[in-house]
């Protein structure tokens, strides 16, 4: 087992501190270096390859760290986000639920409101509803008198007509 290992992950190593961009200025491209012209580059040597390799494979493993924290603080927020809908979800479930409480006991109580006043109109309408009929019975008495008087007239028009003259 390595030291690495053992301590845990290192912490992400910033663009300039990498060891791959080692000697550069943290405001020079990884291309450029300010101190060197354009020269040919030299022969490898036998023992630096393997200190590139040594170099390389913490680079990766770092790299490797770095995306795999990447990974995870990714998850973490789109966990959070899956966390939050659902408190959201939860949330509008009891608004809604507590919304259609509301409406329909104002609804319940609206619906009462008008059998009340459907009540009280009846009653006024029934006793409107009585009075014609008093007034209509009184209108057919009045008729009925109306025609007798009628027939009273006329039979004495015509027991006035058929008299002989004296």
């Amino acid at each position: 087992m390595s030291r690495k290992e053992r301590e845990g992950p290192e912490p992400e190593p910033e663009a300039g501190d990498s060891p791959f961009f080692a000697g550069l200025g943290k405001d020079d491209p990884p291309g450029k270096d300010p101190d060197r012209t354009e020269a040919l580059p030299a022969a490898p040597q036998p023992g630096a390859e393997a200190a590139l390799d040594g170099q390389a494979s913490r680079y990766f493993a770092s790299l490797d760290a770095s995306v795999e924290s990447l990974q995870q603080r990714a998850q973490q927020l789109i966990d959070r986000v899956n966390d939050s809908r659902k408190e959201d979800h939860t949330v509008m479930s009891g608004f809604r639920e507590s919304l259609l409480l509301k409406v329909s006991g104002l609804a319940e109580q609206l619906e009462e409101r008008l059998f009340h006043l459907y009540g009280l109109h009846n009653e006024l309408i029934q006793e409107r509803l009585q009075e014609l009929a008093e007034v209509m019975e009184r209108v057919g008495q009045a008729e009925a008198e109306l025609q007798q008087v009628c027939r009273t007239v006329e039979a004495a028009y015509r027991d006035l007509c058929l008299q002989p003259e004296t």
